[in-house]
């Protein structure tokens, strides 16, 4: 039976059948974690959750945490949670494996997690200081935004 297989996913797909791999759940990315890295999951989300008002949904092969804009996100791997955290200032520690400039104003700190007592401060202090950070940027775009244009200069009257 004629068919394709996905450029992505290298899944076989069946001649009019429908497929998106792009699309997947949180569930599907944690699913196969094991035990402990699936208590850390956990931990890491109910963490988050108490900040607030936010959104959390999976995109790829990662779970996203944002309000206006993503303020950190965490990839689900064989042996260790990959957490990638937004912050507006460069942060030295143990904990972090790797840091980005990811714009301007945003700096990625790369943080691997194994188990459920990592989950704790130094790095639930920086997952806090991203969510409000994540505020703080949001007011400031939709200030920014809403201010009135300059008028243009009238035109001079001849004489």
């Amino acid at each position: 039976m004629p068919g394709r297989q996905c450029y992505h996913c290298k899944q076989w797909i069946e001649e009019g059948e429908a497929h998106d791999c792009w699309t997947t759940t949180e569930a599907a990315l944690t699913e196969d974690l094991s035990e402990d890295l699936q208590e850390a999951w956990e931990r890491l989300r109910e963490t988050a959750v108490s900040f607030g008002d936010q959104r959390i949904y999976a995109s790829h092969h990662s779970i996203m945490f944002s309000r206006k804009s993503c303020y950190f996100f965490v990839r689900p791997k064989r042996n260790v949670l990959e957490v990638c955290v937004f912050l507006g200032r460069t942060v030295k520690a143990a904990q972090i494996r790797k840091v980005d400039r990811a714009s301007k104003s945003k700096i990625v700190h790369f943080i691997h997690i194994r188990h459920r007592d990592e989950v704790e401060s130094p790095i639930t202090d920086w997952l806090h200081e991203a969510y409000a950070l994540s505020a703080v940027k949001a007011a400031k775009t939709t200030s920014a935004r809403s201010r009135p244009k300059r008028k243009a200069p009238r035109p001079r009257k001849r004489r």
